[in-house]
């Protein structure tokens, strides 16, 4: 036997054979090894690309700058009068019956509850007015005052020259002014105050608590000092 092979034809001798075999069990070994490697390649990549995936999805953004809320659109704080004229003489921007706080018309002897309107409109003229009831009284002379507050647009010189033989000129609250004292209107008293707009005109009703008479002299005590109180509110 030389070369590894018997006498009796080309029959592979038993070492032959052996080598074979060892040949053959040996393959199925390798090739499971090199599936491995290549498995754990593959999963290496996996590994990475969902990593990267990750991370990529993970990373944080800045959120955007918060912006200052818009300003909202400015607004005029002038009020529109409540009543207004076809004429072209200014708006009545003082209105008596809004522009003049509670406690004023307290301090000055009024009730704020007792308000009347009594506005005054034409077509080439306007009066905002408001009246009230004096909260003063004096049993046996005097059962109260009413108060008539009366904003228009007019001219201080019209008033002037309406009034002019029983008006005298004064001053409030360093503005020019009148004291009206009409005979024919007896137990009343009106102060009419010049503003940028027109006129004020401040007048009052004495209401006696008896049947005589009431002194001239009584109609304007005291009315000079409540016209003063309100003028001052006045803007222009």
């Amino acid at each position: 036997m030389i070369g590894g092979t018997s006498s009796r034809g080309d029959r592979p001798t038993a070492h032959a054979t052996d080598v074979a075999g060892d040949r053959r069990a040996r393959r199925p070994h390798a090739r499971a090894a090199t599936y491995r490697e290549r498995r754990r390649v593959r999963t290496r990549g996996w590994i990475v690309a969902v990593a990267a995936a990750t991370a990529g999805a993970c990373t944080s953004v800045a959120p955007p700058e918060p912006t200052a809320p818009a300003e909202p659109p400015a607004t005029s704080t002038t009020r529109v009068p409540r009543i207004v004229d076809e004429s072209d003489r200014p708006p009545v921007t003082f209105d008596p019956c809004l522009d003049i706080p509670d406690q004023v018309l307290r301090d000055a002897g009024y009730d704020p509850k007792s308000e009347e309107v009594s506005d005054f409109a034409a077509t080439h003229y306007t009066f905002l007015g408001c009246s009230y009831q004096g909260t003063l009284r004096i049993p046996g002379v005097l059962r109260r005052y009413g108060l008539n507050l009366n904003s228009g647009n007019i001219t201080f010189a019209e008033v002037q020259e309406k009034v002019a033989e029983y008006a005298t000129p004064i001053e409030v609250d360093g503005r020019r002014a009148l004291l009206e004292v009409d005979p024919s209107l007896r137990r009343a008293c009106a102060v009419n105050v010049e503003t940028s707009f027109g006129v004020l005109i401040i007048s009052r009703v004495y209401h006696p608590d008896h049947g005589n008479g009431v002194p001239q002299g009584e109609w304007c005590a005291g009315l000079e000092d409540t016209a003063a109180r309100i003028s001052v509110l006045i803007d222009n």
